[in-house]
């Protein structure tokens, strides 16, 4: 089976940010792609806008060297390369600045038939002067949209302090937080296992279901990377990509497929969080960061390895573990654990959903004890499905049970390549779709969550825990599920 491209409107992309390392990796290989595949053809442009002073020339010399290391090299045709190349043009833009900028305007087309979207690849602190730039040059127009990149403030305050800022020129039906987590296919693939199937709505709550597990674990380290120690592992995965994903595993099913019907479920969920506050917060949060290993074979520095001199001693946590409670009829009394972290075991992103034990078991003489069902939900690498039952092991001599997966793999079923998340989004924007992209009140609602945790940290005398790289974490997050009896779940990598 292929899968069907539908063509979009032609557009002008206006990329700011365009010499940064997220253009260079993400946005035009994903771009590329989507040419590439006839999902939009030369009607369309992509615009580059910074403060480098770039030719057409040069940005253009820019996009091939983009293509040629981060595209794959089967999907690299010269013909279509140097199409796509074509498209690519560039003015330098200084939004402090503008009078010392290019003239953006010569660039864009008035025409109502041509999608205009500015994706502001940039930090966060040039969101507002970017916006004001737009309106001032009246670049803006009321069907433009505008597609703004994590960090989306450090706090409650800060988050609503940067989109006060957009929001003096565009309307929040235009405005496109993006969460690349949410692109992915197998989140995506979520939402059909639970409203595509009748196999899983019954049972998909507290009567049959044990607890939930949401685990995004990565074997890089921060490295030298001046951000991360500003955010740390809950504000940088835990306050978006992972409290998204509980969204979509813990929400009711929306009336429709429309933007807002999912989004406005997915918000009572976040408004459903049990708050972790005070001495809830030492009970039912880890932190820790990892520490070098160095033996005969290996040798991995430690993030106190890694910082400069002067942000030694940091403080920062490199991982996280958490119990969440979901306070509604659909899951109460069903805990939410979630694990995240740096220089960790494997690098893998999953959702375990821990099914109750059967009530009684009539193999009372069978080998092995009957376990129960767990559905598991594999975000990356090797993106798929898998759910572990229990059958009779085959041959004579008694009945011998064993656990085994059904397994759904999307490379072995699908012959065709899976888009990456960035293809969607960014087409995604140009169709005005925003179901995979977050509503300002659902990112208020989240840090309105995690904001307690983090201040109870930051009053705290103790540092985070330490774990040796290369493990899945401190022994505190061990012991914060084992002390509920149950257990991390880790599959063979």
């Amino acid at each position: 089976m292929s899968s069907r491209i539908i063509p979009v409107q032609p557009f002008d992309y206006v990329v700011f940010g365009a010499t940064g390392d997220l253009t260079k990796r993400k946005l035009i290989p994903a771009l590329y792609h989507r040419f590439n595949d006839g999902q939009f053809d030369e009607k369309s442009r992509i615009i580059g806008a910074s403060r480098s002073k770039l030719s057409d020339a040069e940005f253009q010399a820019a996009v091939r060297d983009a293509i040629t290391q981060f595209v794959e090299k089967p999907y690299q045709d010269e013909a279509v390369i140097e199409r796509f190349v074509k498209i690519c043009s560039y003015v330098p833009v200084d939004a402090s600045n503008p009078d010392q900028s290019g003239d953006l305007g010569k660039a864009l087309r008035d025409d109502p038939k041509v999608v205009r979207a500015f994706y502001l690849a940039v930090a966060p602190d040039l969101f507002e002067p970017i916006a004001e730039y737009l309106s001032k040059k009246k670049l803006y127009r009321r069907d433009a949209r505008v597609v703004i990149e994590k960090p989306l403030g450090h706090d409650l305050a800060s988050s609503m302090e940067i989109n006060d800022g957009v929001a003096k020129i565009f309307k929040e039906d235009q405005v496109y937080r993006i969460d690349h987590y949410l692109g992915k296919e197998t989140v995506q693939n979520l939402l059909a296992l639970r409203f595509a199937n009748a196999l899983f709505e019954p049972i998909w709550n507290s009567a049959h279901i044990d607890h939930v597990q949401l685990t995004v674990a990565e074997s890089v380290g921060a490295g030298t990377r001046g951000y991360y120690d500003e955010s740390g592992a809950l504000r940088d995965m835990v306050q978006n990509h992972m409290l998204q994903l509980l969204c979509l595993v813990a929400m009711e099913p929306p009336a429709s497929d429309d933007a807002n019907a999912l989004r406005d479920e997915k918000l009572k969920v976040l408004r459903a969080l049990k708050p972790i506050t005070n001495g809830d917060v030492a009970k039912n949060t880890v932190r820790g960061q990892y520490k070098g290993v160095k033996s005969e074979a290996t040798s991995v520095a430690g993030y106190q390895d890694e910082l400069p001199d002067d942000k030694k001693g940091s403080r920062t946590e490199t991982f996280v573990a958490l119990k969440a409670e979901v306070q509604n009829w659909r899951w109460t009394g069903v805990p939410f654990y979630f694990r995240t972290g740096k220089r960790m075991a494997n690098r893998v992103s999953e959702i375990c959903i821990q099914f109750k034990p059967i009530p009684h078991s009539i193999f009372g003489h069978a080998e092995g004890a009957p376990r129960a069902n767990k559905l598991i939900i594999r975000l990356q690498p090797d993106e798929g499905v898998k759910l572990m039952m229990m059958i009779k092991d085959p041959g004579p001599g008694g009945m011998r049970l064993r656990e085994v997966p059904l397994n759904l793999s999307f490379a072995e079923t699908f012959s065709e390549r899976t888009p990456e998340a960035y293809e969607r989004l960014l087409l995604d924007v140009i169709r005005g779709n925003q179901t995979l992209f977050m509503r300002r009140d659902e990112l208020e609602a989240a840090w309105n969550w995690v904001d307690p945790i983090r201040e109870a940290w930051d009053r705290a005398t103790e540092p985070p825990q330490s774990y040796t790289a290369g493990t899945w974490g401190p022994s505190g997050a061990i012991a914060l599920i084992e002390r509920d009896g149950r257990t991390w779940y880790e599959d063979e990598v």
